[in-house]
């Protein structure tokens, strides 16, 4: 239910919670994502964050608030209509947390998919050249990619981390599904 702090109207709302399908470029969310949402069709929305990463959303502030802040609102709409949001994208903790649209949610649950360095390394050169992944692009996703593997524990709330260096496909996407299952609960 939410109201009005001016008037005290109060209307219907669903707080679900959300998911954080997260971590470095290379890791493989975008590979994970569609079998997630094949998978668990019947019980969340799974969306691809990039989709919104457009001329006006891309706010040159760290953090990308703007952006964060329309997706927030984008996954909580969604969530009226009674199935959870998978958003599958780069965020942390410290980029949704604050925003104030973060209490449209219940909780919002991160998992990482992260990969050894050679191995996300060679992921982000094999890319097509239009995708843009120069050496100093690599050393920055590979330098975000150990912050991540070294803090996401002591993160608030914690990111649960999944490497996918060895791991085959299906094996992440039983990870994806499993950590999903356990932030519905009973929904």
């Amino acid at each position: 239910m939410l109201c009005c702090a001016l008037c005290g109207h109060r209307w219907p709302f669903r707080r679900l919670p959300l998911f954080a399908l997260t971590g470095p470029s290379g890791a493989g969310k975008s590979t994970v994502g569609p079998a997630l949402a094949e998978r668990l069709a019947d019980r969340v929305v799974v969306l691809e964050q990039d989709v919104l990463w457009t001329g006006g959303l891309r706010d040159d502030v760290d953090g990308h608030p703007l952006f964060r802040s329309t997706w927030l609102r984008m996954a909580a709409m969604i969530h009226q209509s009674g199935r959870p949001v998978v958003l599958c994208g780069t965020v942390v903790p410290a980029e949704f947390e604050p925003l104030p649209e973060r209490t449209l949610f219940a909780d919002i649950h991160y998992l990482a998919l992260v990969a050894e360095p050679d191995a996300l390394a060679a992921r982000l050169r094999a890319r097509p050249a239009w995708r843009e992944w120069s050496p100093p692009r690599i050393a920055e996703m590979l330098e975000f990619n150990d912050w991540l593997r070294a803090g996401a524990a002591e993160m608030t709330p914690p990111v649960r981390l999944f490497d996918t260096t060895e791991a085959p496909l299906a094996a992440a996407v039983d990870a994806a599904c499993a950590w999903i299952r356990a932030g519905l609960g009973s929904l």
